[in-house]
């Protein structure tokens, strides 16, 4: 039978009874903390599982109720999945009440119950104003139409209506994917002795596994699920919804903080620079001024930053805005997560609401800005994720599905529909916009135009250049799959290490064309006995830049053949010699016997003979050359 695992958060005012409640659902104090037991508050969000059904597993998360803990209270609810909100019957709604209900309606939790607890200290009567009153206050917000549950933790009263309520409840709720990559955020850390570094969270999405490899965020750290727990009971697997602990070994608790995220795959990103869709629920004591301090609550971060504004020097009466978010320090995030920000100080909530772009970028104040962040907003994900390509170029599906907050499935109809309509197109692993290929395919086509007319006899720019030129903004293998489409396409060409155009060939160029060739005529006339080419070249007057070139073209097309650093024979000529040497010794000849047959000095003699022996042509051993190649030409 599958399991389905939910996260149930208990909020509300400080002393209404959450944990008292969550205690006598699971039998477990949260209270775990010394202090938590002096002071007889919660401090920290305290976790408990109960099983509601054979198939339904609930973690419950009690969150502080004080208003000194409200960072802690955002962090415990950040990744769940209905709220109980706690009102005590004898007190009825308070500030943190409506604070908590403010906070859980930023972070889009959109389905809930209300319990009123301590019902055994009031009559009937007062109870049913207490009700009323509720229901009032909660108008407007999604728990306008929640169920509202009277319970007595002392005397178990009302808490089998609360559990059928919150079966019903959760039977409504969406499972958590699991097929997508992994991410839990951190929000405890201790260290087990005897087997190191443990961390807990509440899995946001996919699975892990024991024995999986993870990486740490923001540190850029490989480790290790050694070993995974949930509530105390190991397990092979961990899933979205459930809470866990997971082994990690190899890092000391120091170096890990609530806040930083294990995921399982390179598709998450960190960043400082945040685009954001900002609500403000009610009237501020105070304004918010453009870069003002804020605090940012996200999963389970907190992070100081600045807010900016692209339309307004401060917030006025706004209900709702794109802005920016710009971080001291690297948060993890994808599209679409929820996040809330709070002044310092004088500390008070500000607003919430929804990532739109993960990795900002610093943007013009002005019009054009607050039209390009709407964009984001409200486009589709088609739209969204060209959006992306745009300024991304080159990414993985995973990556785009990261940017562009959709689950796997989603996004990879959305790939395939976009390729079939011929706006995306697959470069090796990489997606990228068909437009942007046929971008960077006609920058190497008038790259290799210009470099041509420039060396006009090379065979091509060295593909190593043209992959760093385009590779300062581009993966160097993105880069590399682009040349191979253009030679698929017959665009470029390539022969061994360079890159041409498909209809180019290796040429002299028009200004030098009669000139080098005398000169290549003259080598061919003079035989063995050669003048040094390069002295050829000068006495023709031809610029010396060009004399690498030259050399290069005439020995890689075989019209001139090297015999040492300074002389070159022409191609006939070598042809000659070894058919003179080869008809009056077809065997084997000595030094000798070439000097007679050639009629060369020593200085022509020797560099032709150890010439003929590194291209194997002959084979030498003791002063005599045996004929190695098939004289057949």
């Amino acid at each position: 039978m599958a399991v389905s695992h939910f996260t149930v958060g208990m909020a509300g005012h400080i002393d209404h009874g959450k944990t008292s409640l969550t205690k006598a659902l699971t039998n477990i104090d949260t209270d775990r903390l010394k202090e938590e037991k002096e002071r007889n508050i919660s401090i920290e969000p305290g976790y408990a599982p109960l099983m509601l059904t054979e198939d339904m597993t609930v973690s419950i998360v009690d969150v502080p109720g004080h208003e000194r803990f409200i960072r802690q209270m955002i962090a415990g609810v950040a990744g769940i999945d209905v709220v109980v909100l706690v009102i005590a019957a004898d007190e009825g709604v308070m500030p943190q009440t409506r604070e908590h209900l403010d906070i859980l309606s930023l972070l889009h939790i959109q389905k809930g119950l209300i319990a009123l607890t301590k019902i055994t200290k009031v009559d009937e009567e007062f109870l049913a104003l207490v009700k009323e009153d509720v229901q009032e206050q909660v108008k407007g917000t999604f728990l306008e139409n929640a169920p509202v549950v009277g319970v007595d933790s002392l005397t178990k009263e009302g808490l089998d209506d609360l559990k059928r309520e919150m079966i019903a409840l959760l039977s409504e709720v969406e499972q958590r994917d699991t097929s997508g990559p992994f991410r839990l955020p951190i929000d405890q850390v201790f260290t087990v002795h005897g087997q190191g570094t443990v961390v807990r969270g509440t899995v946001y999405e996919g699975e892990v596994k024991e024995g999986d490899s993870l990486l740490l965020l923001p540190q850029q750290v490989k480790v290790k699920a050694r070993q995974i727990q949930t509530h105390h009971q190991a397990v092979h697997v961990g899933q979205a919804g459930e809470r866990i602990a997971i082994n990690i070994g190899g890092l000391t608790k120091e170096k890990i903080s609530r806040g930083d995220v294990l995921v399982s795959s390179e598709s998450y990103y960190t960043s400082k620079t945040i685009d954001v869709s900002l609500q403000i629920p009610s009237k501020l004591q105070y304004e918010v001024k453009q870069r003002s301090p804020v605090r940012v609550h996200l999963g389970t971060a907190e992070v100081d930053g600045k807010i900016v504004f692209f339309d307004r020097n401060e917030l006025g009466g706004a209900k709702d805005i794109v802005c920016q978010l710009r971080l001291d320090e690297p948060v993890v995030v994808k599209r679409g997560d929820r996040f809330i920000i709070r002044r310092p100080s004088p500390v008070e909530t500000i607003g919430g609401g929804a990532v739109i772009e993960p990795v900002g970028e610093k943007y013009r104040f002005g019009k054009e800005t607050t039209e390009m962040l709407e964009r984001k907003r409200k486009g589709t994900p088609k739209e969204r994720a060209i959006d992306v390509l745009t300024s991304t170029i080159a990414i993985s599906d995973k990556e785009l599905f990261t940017l562009i907050g959709l689950e796997q499935s989603e996004g990879e109809q959305l790939i395939e529909e976009a390729i079939e309509e011929g706006k995306f197109v697959r470069i090796g692993k990489f997606l990228t916009l068909t437009k942007t290929v046929t971008t960077i395919l006609e920058e190497l086509a008038e790259e290799l135009h210009d470099y041509h007319k420039q060396f006009p006899m090379r065979e091509g720019k060295q593909k190593a250049e043209l992959v760093q030129m385009f590779s300062k903004h581009l993966p160097k293998e993105f880069i590399e799959q682009v040349l191979q489409r253009g030679e698929q396409m017959l665009i470029v060409k390539k022969k061994g290490p360079y890159y041409a155009l498909e209809d180019f060939d290796p040429h002299l160029p028009k200004s030098w064309e009669k000139r080098v060739e005398s000169v290549v005529a003259n080598i061919k006339k003079q035989g063995v006995q050669v003048d040094p080419f390069l002295d050829e070249l000068r006495n023709a007057q031809i610029p010396e830049e060009l004399y690498e070139d030259i050399l290069h073209f005439y020995t890689r097309s075989s019209v001139l053949v090297k015999l040492d650093s300074s002389y070159y024979i022409h191609q006939h000529t070598l042809d000659t010699v070894i058919t003179s040497l080869s008809t009056a010794y077809p065997e084997f000849f000595t030094i000798q016997n070439a000097k007679e047959v050639l009629q060369v000095s020593r200085k022509y003699l020797v560099p032709i003979l150890e010439m003929l022996d590194n291209h194997q042509w002959t084979d030498r051993n003791e002063g005599v050359r045996t004929w190695k190649k098939s004289l057949n030409r």
